[in-house]
């Protein structure tokens, strides 16, 4: 099982960004994939999060109506995009994966990607 979180990077204030988790080594059908993110300092996150069956959840209340789970299950790839980010969105956005059910405590997921860093600055 592998996780692999892309799509980082240094991005102005209002600009928008799209990662990527690429899945590997099982069917992404089957699982719920969440997005998780460290800001420096700060414990982890639970930002969004999308079920097997469909479901799609936004946790970081500052992102509801900025951030948008995805998923294309013929690409094994979900997707977090992110509009009109701000300098408090920089942080390592993690990608997880949970055999169950969707849910911003991070402990519940069994397999995580390496990370990807998000910085918003001017």
């Amino acid at each position: 099982v592998q996780l692999q979180a892309f799509g980082g990077g240094l991005v102005q204030p209002g600009g928008s960004l799209t990662l990527s988790c690429a899945a590997s080594g099982f069917t992404l059908t089957h699982y719920n994939i969440g997005w998780f993110r460290q800001a420096p300092g700060k414990e982890r996150e639970g930002v969004a999060c999308t079920s097997s069956s469909g479901g799609r959840f936004i946790y970081v209340g500052s992102g509801k109506g900025r951030f948008t789970i995805s998923r294309d299950n013929a690409k094994n790839t979900v997707y977090l995009q992110m509009t009109s980010l701000k300098p408090e969105d920089t942080a390592v956005y993690y990608c997880a994966r949970a055999p169950n059910v969707c849910s911003g405590y991070d402990g519940i997921y069994n397999y995580w990607g390496q990370g990807t860093l998000v910085t918003v600055s001017s």
